[in-house]
């Protein structure tokens, strides 16, 4: 998943703060607000390889926040299919109950309002903790909003980053009252969440950097070299399972958060959804290269997107890892709450993830292009 058309102007943004250096290592000269790593940073297994492998706990609580409050009925979830269930049941046994819960009606009603805030999702691949975006907040909270507020040139730019979201005096009370209410779920229940789980699941991080970098990073590095994602941070997320969150900063500098696997056995599935997040500028060209300017108007052609980007991924491992086909093609079948058969897998997952044979065709040529370097 990535930001939508609403939101390019994060993807802008994203360019300016590679440019100015964030993406390395920023201090942002106002009220001790600093800005870090993209890559590298807290948590990273294997911190001098290309795509190392991390963990991002403000990035989850953010993300636990937005699965909290919003309602999940996409074919692939945005969140693990049953997160919120799962995690009410586990804060009613821990007799947990924080402003999230007593805001939860007004935060989520603002869903209904303003679609786009979804895209808020997004913001905390652009902050190095949960401290700093509460920093930076606050500060554009009180400029309502305007970068001319400050003169630091790298402030201004996460000014940019929080205005592509937070438009207009309600959205940012909204973001006021989000950040306010998830600081105290963070006390008193993420944080010892968050340590807990991935404390227990240090096994299954160092199976995923294993498969990852001595496997399958080798067989996808030249798909990712020759679509300008040569090196990035793979982020395992608690929240999160089939449908990824990307973000590119630069060839050099992308982001990409996948569901964290249960198990040591199950690490590959995070190359699975690595292989489906990563394939999405060749869909995008495949979609609208093969949909006629009417379709694009009536909204027919960002409903293929989410099958595209399945389809995608399988093709792109079908060449790249054909070891990988049969198992991506299950891991999505299951992740759209359906049980994989024991035999003809292929046709199920054809039917359930359905695009026309223009855009599947398209992807294969562009993908066949990719894979042979030209």
């Amino acid at each position: 998943m990535r930001t939508t058309q609403r939101s390019t102007r994060l993807t802008f943004v994203a360019a300016a703060l590679c440019a100015l250096g964030t993406a390395c290592a920023t201090t942002v000269g106002q009220q001790g607000v600093t800005t870090a790593a993209a890559a590298g940073g807290p948590g990273t297994i294997s911190p001098d390889a290309q795509w190392p492998t991390s963990t991002r706990e403000h990035v989850d609580l953010w993300l636990h926040g937005y699965a909290m409050l919003t309602s999940d009925t996409a074919r692939i979830p945005f969140f693990r299919r049953g997160y919120r269930m799962r995690m009410r049941d586990l804060r009613s046994r821990r007799g947990v109950l924080t402003q999230l819960d007593a805001n939860a009606d007004k935060l989520s009603a603002r869903f209904v309002a303003n679609p786009s805030l979804v895209n808020g999702q997004f913001i905390p691949f652009y902050f190095s903790s949960f401290e700093q975006i509460q920093q930076v907040a606050t500060l554009f909270i009180q400029a309502e909003g305007d970068a001319r507020a400050t003169t630091d040139p790298t402030m201004r730019q996460l000014f940019g980053v929080l205005n592509g979201v937070f438009t207009s005096p309600v959205d940012r009370d909204w973001l006021r009252l989000f950040v306010q209410a998830l600081a105290d779920e963070n006390a008193h229940f993420y944080q010892a969440y968050w340590s807990e789980e991935v404390a227990s699941r240090a096994p299954t991080r160092r199976a995923v950097d294993s498969v990852w970098q001595n496997t399958y990073r080798p067989k996808l590095q030249r798909f990712l070299n020759n679509t300008q994602q040569a090196n990035g941070e793979l982020i395992l997320s608690l929240p999160l399972d089939g449908e990824g969150r990307t973000i590119a900063y630069s060839k050099q500098q992308n982001s990409v958060a996948v569901g964290f696997p249960d198990t040591p056995d199950a690490a590959v599935e995070a190359v699975y959804v690595l292989a489906h997040e990563t394939v999405n500028a060749i869909t995008t060209t495949a979609i609208n290269d093969n949909v006629t300017p009417a379709e694009q108007r009536s909204g027919l052609a960002a409903r293929y997107t989410a099958s595209a980007n399945v389809r995608a991924g399988a093709i792109l491992l079908q060449r790249a890892a054909p070891e990988l086909s049969t198992g991506y093609m299950r891991y999505y079948i299951r992740a759209a709450g359906i049980a994989a058969p024991g035999a003809d897998v292929s046709s199920l997952f054809i039917a359930t993830f359905q695009i026309p044979d223009s855009i599947r065709d398209a992807i294969t040529r562009q993908l066949e292009v990719v894979l042979g370097g030209i």
